[in-house]
This record gives C-alpha cells, structure tokens and sequence, in this order.
C-alpha cells in the first residue's frame, strides 16, 4: 500500500514548489533568501506528484526488491507505478466508489502500529518524523483514503476472475517450456507442547504480581510501576504503554483479559506463555485497544523441559509402533491453529522453510517422525515432532501433477493481462502528464 509506503519512509516538511507547467511562478530570490525543496515531476488530472514522493517509493523499492536505486531503469518503474495508482484512484471517484471513515482510520492505525512495533515505541516514532501521534495521522489520512478507494476499485473488477480448464491447457501449451520447475516439497504435520512452569516459580510470580496489584489499588502510579517491575523491555521505558493493537494481536489470554475491561480499568493477574500480566485498559476504539501492561517473565526450568521432551518421545514411540498420529496430535498438541486437525500443516516448499524446520525437516523421509526438537515461538518456545507425510522431488510442470499450481499460474497470468488493458484505457480516458 502506497500510503503505507510513503508513510513509513518520508516525514513532511514545509515545501517551496516551482510549477512545472508555468503557473505561479515564485519570485526571483537570492539562494540565502529560499530554497527549492521539492517540484512536480507528473500530475494526473488535478493531483500532482512530487519528487519527494518518488524518492520514498524509490527507497522503499530498492529496499523491498534489494536492487541499487540507480539502476538504469529503477525511477522510471516507480514513476509509473506511481502515476497508475493515481489514474484508478480517480477511476474510482468517477466511478462513485467510496470508503468509509472507520475503513480509513482502521487501516491508518494499523500501518502505524506496525511501524511502531518496528522502531520500538510512539515516542521514538514521533521522535523520527518530528511531530506528534495524532499530526501523523492527520496528515496521511487522504493517503490511506485515496490508496482504499484504489484497493476497492480493483477488488470490485478483478476480484471475481476465473478460468476455465481449456484455458488452463492452452495456457500450458504456450508456455510449457518456460514454465518453472517444481521445488521439492513436503507435506508436514506436528505435534506441539510447551513446558510448563514449576509450581515455585507460578507462587513467587503470583506473590509479586499480587503485591503490584495492591499498590495500584492503593493508588500508585501505574506508569512508574511498569517502569521499575515489568519485563518487557519494548513497553516498560513507556509505562507499559503497547500502543492502539486491533483484536487478534495479542496471546489468547492477553486478548480475553483485555476485550473484557471498561476504559480506565485494572485487570487481575492474567498469565500467558510469556509469563503474569496486570493490564490496564487505556481506550478502546472500534476493534482496537490502547492498553499498558506490567509483566513478570516467568523461567521455565530444565527439569520441566526434560518432562515435555519425554513426553513427545513416549508420543513418537507410539506412533511409530502404529497408533494415529492425528488422534495423538488431537489430544496433545497446543498448537491451536492445528490441533483438531491433527496437527496438519499443508505442503510448503522444503528451502523455503525456516531454519528451525528445515533442520528438523530435511534429513526425515515420507512417513518419518523426527525426535522432539525445541521450536521457538515469538517470545516463547515448545517442542514438537513433525510428520512428513508426503515427500515430493523437484520437477518439471506437468497438467497431471500440478494442475491446481498452472491454474493459478494461468489465472494471474489472465488477470495480468486484464489488468494491463484496463490501465491502458484509463490512460486514454484520464489526464495525466510528466513533467521531466
């Protein structure tokens, strides 16, 4: 998203711009006395674009695409880019397509948060673009806007595409011999658990938690406490402040405890994996918190790592002697997202997966179960034992093999095209102009 884009990688600054078609020319002044700071490069219809915007897309480009920016050809690319999205937002304003407040201010506070989980903290954002929270949000409003209308715009023409299997086959017969070729695959399932704390460690934390509890009650500074006791080094130098998170960010238990509480209110202790939780809730705004929180990280010990690694091992033991690795995944797996599906996680390409996996994965044939090995999970961590329970070598594309992957090959190669005669109309039917 553009407004994502230009958002995260340019600040606003205070602009002294020559037209490029004429108009409005400043008055002649000494290079003491002013300095050009930003000009047009092109403009569609009545909305220009400015060198600084290209620049930002430019560092955003060669950032995400990991090219030189002055590779022959790298402006130019943006440019255009740039100057599409603009022909289908105003393709959308002709077209009475419209997005609503809450849409804008949903996805604005979205792209911030995750840019502020990125540099650390708002404070530290505002520090990088030299204005407040709220200023930030003003002015990139009509961005986000214009980039949603842009969104719905092409959801609403190609969104619904499909293809047929004549088109399919002939699409193969075209291209068959510049086709890529299949990488390894494999089809995995697992079975994850995670250590538990000790019975000491849970009464210590809970007595300590307890006692931060009560001076909150007694009416001590919930920001100072997060600052002197909590453990989480991203948000206790800002009181325990985490900033507007929408729902389905936070740990299960983190994100109940939360969604609960009224503007203003103090949890109890809440625990998650990552230990013991006071939160207290700031506001809330649609599907979204403004929460500060106090933790106290609890330690797992290697004697409950030992448990859980016997655990899984009685587990593969018994697989391997014929019960249903689906069944046990049912009843012993943690791992939410797969559990009442036995453990199943589809079929990735074996390089693609991360090095943890693919340390595990790799040596085990179709139909193996690796030994337990530790899986790290955001903050936290567990052990698992993965299935593989299809193994397939690389390979050329074929209709019989990989049908599904050439439809969808055929299908973005369909809308591709359709997409590319649609700009080509818009370009006709809309004004637009470059100015270099």
């Amino acid at each position: 998203m553009r407004a994502v884009h230009v958002l995260f990688t340019i600040c606003v600054v205070s602009l002294t711009v020559t037209s490029a078609v004429g108009q409005n020319q400043p008055q002649a002044t000494s290079p003491q006395q002013a300095q050009v700071l930003d000009r047009i490069v092109a403009v569609v219809e009545n909305d220009p674009i400015l060198e600084s915007e290209v620049q930002a897309q430019i560092q955003f480009f060669v950032m995400n695409n990991k090219v030189d920016a002055r590779a022959p050809g790298v402006r130019a690319q943006v440019l255009v880019s740039m100057i599409n999205e603009k022909l289908i937002v105003a393709k959308a304003v002709q077209d009475s397509v419209t997005v609503s407040d809450d849409e804008v201010q949903q996805q604005l506070d979205q792209a911030i948060q995750q840019r502020v989980q990125q540099v650390g903290s708002e404070a530290r954002l505002e520090e990088l673009y030299g204005m407040p929270l709220s200023r930030i949000k003003r002015e990139y409003r009509d961005e986000m806007r214009r980039n949603l209308l842009a969104q719905k715009l092409q959801q609403q023409r190609f969104g619904s595409s499909s293809i047929g299997r004549f088109e399919v086959e002939e699409f193969y017969s075209t291209y068959r011999d510049s086709l890529p070729r299949v990488p390894e695959e494999v089809e995995l399932a697992h079975i994850f658990i995670k250590p538990r704390f000790s019975d000491a460690d849970r009464t210590a934390a809970r007595t300590k938690m307890q006692s931060l509890l009560d001076s909150l009650n007694a009416g001590v500074d919930f920001a100072g406490l997060a600052q002197r006791h909590s453990d989480d080094p991203g948000s206790a130098p800002q009181g325990g402040n985490l900033g507007l998170v929408r729902r389905g960010q936070f740990v299960k238990e983190f994100e109940s405890a939360v969604f609960s509480l009224g503007d203003g209110q103090t949890s109890g202790i809440v625990e998650t994996e990552l230990g013991m939780h006071i939160i207290q809730l700031l506001e809330r705004r649609g599907d979204a918190v403004r929460a500060r929180h106090i933790l106290l990280r609890m330690q797992r010990t290697p004697e409950s790592d030992s448990t859980t690694v016997h655990l899984l091992d009685s587990l593969r033991l018994r697989i391997l002697a014929g019960a249903n690795f689906a069944e046990l995944a049912k009843t012993y797996s943690e791992d939410k997202e797969t559990n009442l599906i036995g453990g199943t996680l589809g079929t990735m390409e074996l390089e693609q997966l991360d090095k943890n996996w693919y340390a595990v994965v790799a040596p085990l044939k179709a139909g193996e179960v690796s030994a337990p090995a530790q899986l790290p999970v955001g903050a936290s961590y567990g052990y698992h034992i993965v299935l593989v329970r299809k193994r397939t070598a690389a390979h050329d594309m074929t209709l019989e093999t990989d049908y599904h992957k050439l439809e969808q090959i055929a299908l973005n190669y369909k809308r591709t095209k359709d997409y590319q005669t649609w700009l080509d109309g818009l370009r006709k039917q809309i004004y637009w102009k470059i100015y270099e």
